[in-house]
């Protein structure tokens, strides 16, 4: 077998929060006033994708400190 780490497709809300290095309190409030990663909602179930993180995360990359990025963070 291949030594490639096999991930869920979808993360919840406390797994992404967790990769992202923030509260899944800080994800559930992005989702209210904007601004957080793309989100899947089934019926209560709010669903990530590894692939929406990175790219949300990869928005706001600066090249210097006065750079302002994407300021995708509120």
């Amino acid at each position: 077998m291949d030594d490639v780490l096999i991930r869920p497709q979808y993360l919840r809300t406390r797994e992404a929060a967790s990769i992202l290095g923030m509260s899944p309190r800080t994800l559930e409030k992005l989702r209210v006033i904007g601004g957080g990663p793309p989100y899947f909602k089934r019926g209560r179930l709010c669903l990530y994708t590894i692939a929406d993180l990175t790219a949300w995360v990869e928005a706001d990359r600066r090249t210097s400190t006065s750079d302002s990025g994407g300021e995708n963070f509120a």
